[in-house]
């Protein structure tokens, strides 16, 4: 049984982001994995002594920022259509807002970004990062606000309000949210180390996360 939890968290490329520790790649993904589920730091650590590995919270969450630090962006895609929005979240006790895109067909988190405000121009700036990141020519953009009309405009993208198929980012906010509640910890920090935590998660909800949406896939194997 801890063969098989270990090989399924084994990704070879890890090997040279986490070379030169001491502890078992297959037992870092693993820990790294607990914590991205939902498991706190403490909870991680535990689960990890029950097995025989004694490590301390901030060993794993080095880990959990090695990772996040060797930029696994997600795969390149070319959505056809795709949700933006943003949500509040506080940092330090100061409000932030978390920006998302998703390809509606895929369920794929295309792209996250954190910023102290939120705006017009904060939204073409997430935007033309997607722009850089996937192919967007055929792409229709699905919107809840003129703001990001404008946005898109400037970008010569083009997009449409939509109040239905958003939805689908609205659940994964909520998703996220539930994991953020369990990582209250980790969001008293900087805004840096919110981003390696939210790209860390993103790799698991695009490559590790089944979904019965889906047939059981995760989003980069429908991709794939």
């Amino acid at each position: 049984m801890l063969a098989d939890l270990l090989s399924e968290s084994y990704d070879a490329d890890l090997e040279e982001t986490w070379e030169n520790e001491r502890t078992a790649t297959p037992v870092r993904a693993f820990a790294v994995r607990l914590h991205a589920t939902g498991c706190s730091l403490r909870e991680t650590t535990i689960i990890l002594a029950e097995l025989g590995v004694e490590r301390s919270h901030g060993a794993v969450w080095n880990w959990v920022h090695r990772l996040a630090d060797s930029g696994r962006d997600p795969p390149e895609a070319q959505p056809k259509r795709v949700a933006v929005d943003e949500t509040a979240v506080k940092i330090n006790g100061e409000w932030s807002w978390v920006y998302a895109a998703i390809d509606t067909e895929t369920k794929l988190i295309l792209d996250v970004a954190v910023f102290g405000q939120r705006g017009t121009d904060l939204a073409a700036a997430f935007l033309h990062r997607l722009t850089e990141k996937h192919d967007l020519s055929d792409t229709v953009f699905l919107v809840d606000g003129y703001g990001y009309l404008t946005a898109l405009s400037r970008l010569w993208l083009g997009g449409q309000l939509d109040y239905a198929e958003r939805n689908l980012l609205e659940k994964w906010f909520h998703t996220f949210k539930m994991r953020v509640d369990r990582f209250h910890n980790s969001w008293v920090s900087s805004r840096a180390s919110v981003r390696g935590w939210l790209e860390q998660f993103v790799h698991y909800y695009n490559t590790q996360r089944p979904h019965q949406s889906l047939n059981g896939q995760t989003p980069a194997e429908v991709l794939n």
